[in-house]
C-alpha cells in the first residue's frame, strides 16, 4: 500500500493533510501492518528526492476503522505549536457520522464520563461522573435522512478515546459497521461510518485561518450521502 497525489488534501512547507482510508493505521502497532505514517514519509523522500528520510511528525490520530482528514507536521516547529493548539483545545474538528437509529433530538450536546476498558479495548459511557472517568461533550446534528440512515455532524468538544463512537452507542444510534459498540453487524473492509471530516486552526507559522476538508470515501456506500451535504 502507498499513498500519492490524489490522498493529499493541502501541503506546505510545514504541514501535509492526507485523507486516510478506513482500516489504514496512524502509528505502527502490535499487528506490524505498514503505518500511514511510514507510507507519508515514504511519499515525501520520493517526491523531493530525500533517500535518507523526511522529517514527519504525527499530531493526532484516527482510530483504525475511520477515515478522513489527518494532519502530520513537517517541521519541529509545526508539530510543536500543533501540538498546543490540540492541547489548548484550539482546533475545531468536525466529524460525519452515519447511524441506523433515528437520534432523539435533530441537535444536541452530549455529556458523558468515559471510562476506558483496556482489556476489552473499548470506552464505556456513564451519565454520572464515575471514578476514574474521564467528561466527555460533544455537539451533533442531523443533516439528513437517506434510505432510512441518518447522517449526523459530529463536533467533539473534548478529546477522549473512542468518545465518538462510545457517546453515540450510549445515545442509542451506534455508528453503522461498529459492532465494538453495539451495531449489529461489523463491515467486510473492518471499517465504520465515521469521517474526518474537517479541522479548522490557525496555522501555525503563518498565523492565517485554515479549514481543512476531506472528501467522502469512495466505498459504494458513502458517496450516497454527497446529496445531503
Amino acid at each position: 500500500m502507498s499513498i500519492s497525489d490524489k490522498d493529499v488534501i493541502f501541503e506546505d512547507n510545514h504541514l501535509i493533510a492526507i485523507n486516510k482510508r478506513g482500516g489504514d493505521i496512524v502509528q505502527v502497532d502490535v499487528t506490524g501492518d505498514l503505518s500511514l505514517e511510514d507510507m507519508v514519509k515514504e511519499y515525501l523522500a520520493k517526491k523531493y528526492d530525500k533517500p535518507n528520510a523526511a522529517f514527519l511528525g504525527v499530531i493526532h490520530r484516527l482510530d483504525r476503522p475511520v477515515s478522513g482528514m489527518i494532519l502530520f507536521a513537517k517541521t519541529s516547529k509545526a508539530l510543536d505549536r500543533m501540538n498546543r493548539l490540540f492541547h489548548d483545545r484550539k482546533v475545531e474538528k468536525t466529524y460525519l457520522a452515519v447511524v441506523r437509529e433515528q437520534p432523539p433530538k435533530e441537535a444536541d450536546k452530549l455529556v458523558n464520563w468515559l471510562l476506558r476498558d483496556r482489556k476489552k479495548m473499548i470506552t464505556k459511557a456513564y451519565n454520572r461522573e464515575v471514578k476514574n472517568g474521564s467528561r466527555a461533550e460533544l455537539d451533533y446534528r442531523v443533516i439528513g435522512e437517506l434510505n432510512g440512515f441518518y447522517l449526523l455532524e459530529v463536533k467533539p468538544l473534548t478529546g477522549r478515546t473512542h468518545q465518538i463512537r462510545a457517546q453515540l452507542a450510549y445515545m442509542g444510534c451506534p455508528i453503522v459497521g461498529d459492532n465494538k459498540y453495539g451495531y449489529q453487524r461489523g463491515s467486510h473492509q473492518r471499517t465504520i461510518c465515521l469521517h474526518s471530516r474537517s479541522l479548522g486552526f490557525e496555522h501555525p507559522v503563518k498565523q492565517e485561518a485554515t479549514l481543512l476538508k476531506a472528501n467522502l470515501p469512495t466505498d459504494g456506500f458513502w458517496e450516497k450521502f454527497n446529496s445531503l451535504l
